[in-house]
């Protein structure tokens, strides 16, 4: 008996966008289709839909999935089934054809790169949609790359998803249409639906970043020790080393955010998310089973562990998704495409700084279920990470041919790093992280940053880990502008209440190393207050103090120069 061909008008009701680009689809009827949207906005509905109209009006026989994990070719079959169409998971390369009992497979791109000509063989034989699910990943490799376009260049029609269509190298990615602006090549979309559409029309939830600063030491292979504050401007290397040393789970400073982290999710759950999840995103699998611990401690509630190697991670992840269990902590498993709605909080602990990467982590916190459902997640004070929270909304292409910056290049040496754990473990033993402390530093909401720094240097981080669960974005964004204007009424009240010796602790009674720390926290403060003031970044503002008082950044700088650069800012 021929398998039943699926009816799309028994579809769920499609979105504004999905209805949109699939008109679009219809209507030109070309052979490639790029749909760009944003995590949760719907991009497998969508596809599944354009599949069951191309089968049933008989434009195409069979649909080939190509999906970047094994763990999502269960979920696009299992997706896929509830319409209708039957797609075999279970495919091997070996198999060579598709039983008759499915109308076509799931694959990995990996699959196909190991053996194009099969799939070739399989397109041949019928008229194929092929999907390619995070199209980008097209590009991670040359055999990836070759095998997609010569597997799948007969297809009568290829549907290109993603909803990060940039990379950090220029390897092209097959069947995308590029157009050249200026000097350079960008990536051209045939629909876009981006977060900050998304959150307007309330597909995706509101994401609030809170960025956590704090004190780092660490011993360098020379035997030399140097502390430097989190989030200040620094060269990067000492960034580096002061992230990594903030992320040692022997340190105080993971302790300290994820007792905050486990807090706001307590706050969710008791405040309309009953099972909202958490999430910890971390370097390698050594440091992943240390935070789990850690976690189990703060929360007294055994964290679901997921590791790259792990044969049984697909099976823990659907479980996870499907229970009331708070909090799981990851390797790179859950960074794209895994769906588990119910993940509310996030620590984002790993030292992967790619848009790209950033971009896939915080989609795993996005997808809306229920009006007024919010994010929360926490990130280290890192400039490249507060710049990538403040550009949640940006839409980005793909481009070819640009310049190459240093700072790009940093990025991607960096992220090549992170890719091999021998790498990773060379990079660390050429210092020792011997202690660390966090703050909160800054929130995060739709561009904008909140929290203007109280006596000690930092927000009242109470008045953050306590907002309610279920918030609209606009509603997020008065109570974070309330939140704000009440810490700084506060400050004011409590600094005009102080006497002059109150103010200002006296030198004597500190060493020069508690008294640099406290200059640099004040000279952090009132540059965080001019930044309140004018919108100008932090980094430029200190680039400013520095262009004006001379001197090294304000990690190596003397207690002189640290106090001429605080009488300065005050005079602004």
């Amino acid at each position: 008996m021929a398998l039943a061909r699926p009816v799309p008008e028994s579809f769920p009701a499609l979105r504004a966008w999905q209805r949109k680009a699939m008109v679009e689809y219809l209507r030109r009827r070309s052979p490639d289709f790029l749909a760009v949207a944003t995590p949760g906005a719907g991009k497998t509905t969508f596809a599944l839909r354009i599949a069951a109209e191309l089968l049933a009006d008989g434009s195409v026989d069979a649909v080939t999935v190509v999906a970047p994990t094994e763990h999502l070719k269960l979920q696009w079959a299992q997706a896929a089934s509830r319409v209708g169409i039957e797609l075999d998971a279970m495919f091997r390369n070996a198999d060579v054809h598709t039983s008759a009992d499915f109308h076509g497979a799931v694959v990995t791109y990996a699959q196909v790169g190991m053996a194009p000509q099969v799939h070739l063989r399989r397109t041949l034989t019928r008229k194929t949609l092929v999907i390619l699910d995070e199209i980008h990943h097209a590009g991670d490799s040359r055999s990836w790359g070759d095998g997609v376009k010569a597997a799948f260049e007969p297809a009568v029609r290829r549907l290109m998803l993603t909803g990060t269509p940039f990379r950090s190298d220029e390897n092209p990615i097959p069947f995308v249409s590029y157009e050249r602006v200026g000097e350079v090549q960008r990536s051209r979309a045939d629909s876009v639906y981006g977060y900050a559409d998304a959150l307007a029309d309330g597909v995706v939830r509101p994401v609030i970043f809170l960025a956590y600063s704090g004190e780092t030491r660490w011993r360098t292979s020379a035997g030399d020790e140097l502390a430097v504050r989190l989030g200040e401007p620094l060269t990067q290397d000492l960034i580096a080393h002061a992230w990594r040393t903030a992320l040692d789970p022997k340190g105080d400073w993971m302790p300290q955010v994820l007792r905050a982290a486990d807090a706001r999710l307590q706050v969710l759950r008791a405040g309309g998310i009953p099972d909202a999840g958490g999430l910890i995103i971390a370097s390698d699998q050594q440091t992943a089973r240390a935070y789990a611990k850690l976690i189990e401690t703060i929360s007294g509630e055994k964290a679901t562990v997921v590791l790259s190697d792990d044969t049984g991670a697909s099976a823990k992840i659907a479980e996870f998704a499907g229970s009331q269990q708070r909090w799981m902590v990851a390797v790179r498993m859950v960074s794209e495409g895994v769906d588990i709605p119910r993940l509310a909080v996030g620590v984002y602990a790993t030292s992967a700084s790619t848009p790209l990467y950033f971009a896939q982590a915080i989609g795993r916190f996005v997808r809306a279920r229920r009006p007024g459902e919010t994010a929360s997640v926490f990130v280290p004070s890192v400039p490249t990470l507060l710049g990538l929270a403040s550009e949640m909304e940006l839409e980005r292409d793909h481009v070819l041919g640009g310049p190459k910056t240093k700072d790009g290049l940093d990025d991607e040496l960096l992220e090549r790093a992170q890719q091999s754990e021998k790498a990773s473990g060379e990079l660390t033993k050429s210092f020792e992280a011997l202690s660390a402390t966090a703050e909160l530093d800054q929130v995060i909401f739709d561009g904008a940053t909140f929290g203007l720094p109280a006596q000690a240097g930092t927000p009242e981080e109470e008045d953050f880990l306590g907002l309610p669960g279920l918030l609209s974005a606009d509603q997020v964004s008065a109570l974070l502008t309330k939140r704000q204007a009440e810490q700084a009424a506060a400050v004011r009240r409590n600094r005009a209440e102080q006497t002059p010796a109150q103010r200002e602790p006296v030198a004597r009674d500190m060493s020069a190393t508690e008294r640099r720390i406290h200059l640099r926290r004040q000279l952090n403060a009132l540059v965080a207050a001019h930044h309140h003031r004018t919108n100008l970044p932090h980094g430029k503002i200190h680039a400013e103090l520095r262009s004006k008082c001379g001197g090294p950044p304000s990690a190596q700088a003397t207690i002189e120069q640290l106090e001429e650069r605080i009488a300065t800012i005050q005079s602004f």
